[in-house]
């Protein structure tokens, strides 16, 4: 399903706010944009519509040659992070257009996609919450370790995609379905509601939902999401 509206951002932190009723409401702050429009492409030129939005200054002697090159075809400002969307109305967009933190609303629901944060080298209690073995006499000193591989003479070897102990964290995960609390077009600002992957000043890329979309499609039609239920009904 393709999108209607996308943006770039940094994460800025959690902060929480208050409704009118007066519930707290836990926020993560988000400097959504301002982004330029760096590519245009097109599906008779190449096969499929999106364009390319850039965030953030970056100096051009950080920049090589080619990039260089990508920004003066445009003749838009250089930018330090690029990402391709493919929008449903790509019309409405040209090259060195500004897409601002407006293009959202309050009560939208978006999917937010960013780098969670880094744990370094852990064990398989703590990456993949194993069971630790018996405090009891003879185990020690090894009560978090990964313990047996359970490897006879046949396999005679650790399958691939056992769980063991390495990197955790440090990759990409996307939150789905949250809801934008308060947009504030004056400083880029939107407040969503929930958590963001991430540390403080991480990038994230935040997208209108498609989960919901789902849902009301569905339910208009009048499908059940469990056709298992919906034959025992009938």
């Amino acid at each position: 399903m393709q999108l209607q509206k996308a943006i770039i951002g940094k994460k800025v932190g959690m902060t929480q706010i208050f409704d009118e009723t007066g519930k707290v409401i836990p926020v993560t702050v988000i400097e959504a944009g301002p982004c330029t429009v760096t590519q245009k492409k097109t599906v008779e030129k190449d096969g499929y519509a999106s364009i390319q939005l850039g965030y953030a200054d970056i100096s051009e002697k950080k920049l090589t040659k080619p990039m260089k090159g990508h920004f003066a075809k445009a003749g838009v400002p250089a930018r330090k992070y690029l990402k391709e969307f493919r929008i449903q109305d790509c019309d409405q967009y040209n090259v060195g257009d500004t897409v601002s933190a407006d293009v959202f609303a309050e009560g939208d629901k978006v999917d937010i996609v960013g780098t969670s944060k880094g744990k370094g080298y852990a064990g398989v209690v703590k990456r993949w919450n194993a069971r630790m073995q018996e405090h009891t006499h003879g185990v020690g000193p090894v009560h978090r370790s990964v313990g047996s591989m359970g490897a006879n003479t046949d396999p005679s070897r650790v399958m691939p995609g056992k769980k063991m102990a390495g990197h955790l964290g440090a990759e990409q995960v996307t939150v789905q379905n949250l809801q934008v609390v308060k947009v504030d077009a004056e400083s880029n600002m939107i407040a969503v509601r929930g958590a963001v992957p991430g540390p403080k000043g991480a990038i994230v890329y935040i997208k209108n939902t498609v989960k919901t979309n789902r849902v009301k499609n569905t339910q208009a039609q009048g499908v059940s999401s469990n056709p298992q239920k919906a034959s025992a009904r009938r």
